[in-house]
């Protein structure tokens, strides 16, 4: 034992420090001088043996009364304090228990192993705009490693069970001296479990779980789009040896559609209107995928490109109220096939345009609005 140093100046903590400075204290020295850091170096590894001394020491409140009172005599063989034994003869015995309470376990420490939680998994499915507009409820397969029934997922022949490790008796680990450290590894017979089993299950060879394809019902909610992503939780993969199972991940895809593209909760769509209709005005109707017809406004004089929005026509919002906008973006067709009489017609109009004067431009409107009817029809 390191008799000639104060345990308190080791650590740079005064004597009335408290259990949360002593921890902070000790992390921070432990760290800078841990012999990984300073491979090689006997003074850190000296360093490194007193601080771990001086920590197991004060952190435990009947030692480090004893400590207070008697000073490193009370660790002594035959010291006044009765503290009992010390550290060991100064050799480690504590330090692996010591890193695993402050430092988690990040140096090799730890106990047994819990059983792994079973593999999130995920599942492609590929709906219609109508089924993401509406909504729906659909069955898909997968294939999934489920809890064994005959064992009930513990890997285990019915009626019998799995004993304690005797190599590791439990723990899960074993310690093996390297050099100057203690070091602890996956126990190599029960591979970390504590448990061996002696007679594994027939059906799932001891593991616990099997393959098998399991039917699920999901409901598909009104106003999903394109990636939306939907939990069933405890749906993935089953952990080994009865462990908790994972979740299955449904990212959905929206198929192509005929008419309609979407754009959040905005439908665009495309109209085509005749020559007429552009000049003139008029009303269009456009069937929503809500079943709904709706009436469309065209401005007389409108060009093509020109979108015209409808009001809560669009997609419902996921999860809220609302519903979007439907914009139709307006195509004026030109005809390709004209009679003698529309050409007139178009000739007139022509003559109107260059302010050349035209007996019979009179009622050129009604006119050409007749011509177009008869060309369309």
């Amino acid at each position: 034992m390191s008799a000639e140093i104060d345990f308190y100046e080791l650590l740079e903590v005064e004597r009335t420090a408290d259990e949360k400075v002593l921890k902070s204290a000790y992390r921070k020295l432990a760290m800078k001088f841990h012999p990984d850091k300073n491979p090689g170096c006997a003074e850190s590894e000296a360093k490194f043996k007193q601080i771990n001394e001086a920590y197991a020491c004060l952190s435990d409140p009947q030692k480090r009364a004893a400590y207070d009172r008697y000073g490193h005599a009370a660790f002594q063989q035959g010291g006044g304090g009765g503290a009992g034994g010390g550290f060991g003869g100064g050799d480690f015995g504590d330090i692996g228990d010591i890193f695993e309470t402050i430092f988690g376990g990040a140096f090799g420490g730890g106990g047994r192993q819990q059983a792994r939680r079973g593999a999130d998994l995920r599942y492609d499915l590929e709906i219609s705009l109508e089924d993401a507009f509406h909504g729906k409820e659909t069955e898909i397969a997968v294939e999934v490693s489920q809890k064994c029934e005959p064992c009930g997922g513990s890997g285990a022949t019915p009626g019998t069970s799995a004993r304690r490790c005797n190599l590791c008796g439990g723990h899960g680990k074993v310690r093996a001296q390297q050099g100057f450290f203690m070091v602890e590894r996956a126990c190599p017979n029960c591979h970390g479990r504590g448990e061996v089993i002696e007679s594994p299950c027939k059906s799932c060879r001891g593991e616990g779980r099997v393959d098998a394809e399991q039917r699920l019902q999901v409901n598909i909610p009104a106003g999903v789009d394109n990636g939306t992503r939907i939990r069933l939780a405890g749906k993935g993969e089953a952990g080994p040896f009865g462990a908790p199972p994972g979740d299955l991940y449904l990212f959905l895809h929206i198929q192509r559609h005929k008419v309609f593209e979407r754009e959040g909760t905005t439908l665009l769509t495309r109209c085509p209107i005749s020559f007429t209709t552009a000049a003139l005005g008029g009303e269009i109707e456009i069937p929503g995928l809500d079943g709904k017809v709706h009436a469309i406004e065209i401005p007389a004089g409108i060009q093509s490109g020109k979108q015209l929005r409808k009001r809560g026509g669009g997609m419902p919002v996921l999860q809220g109220r609302g519903v979007g906008d439907l914009v139709v973006e307006i195509h004026v067709e030109t005809p390709t096939k004209l009679s003698a009489r529309q050409k007139e017609i178009l000739r007139e109009f022509q003559a109107t345009e260059t302010g050349e004067e035209c007996p019979q431009s009179k009622g050129f409107f009604e006119r050409i609005k007749d011509a177009w009817t008869d060309l369309t029809e």
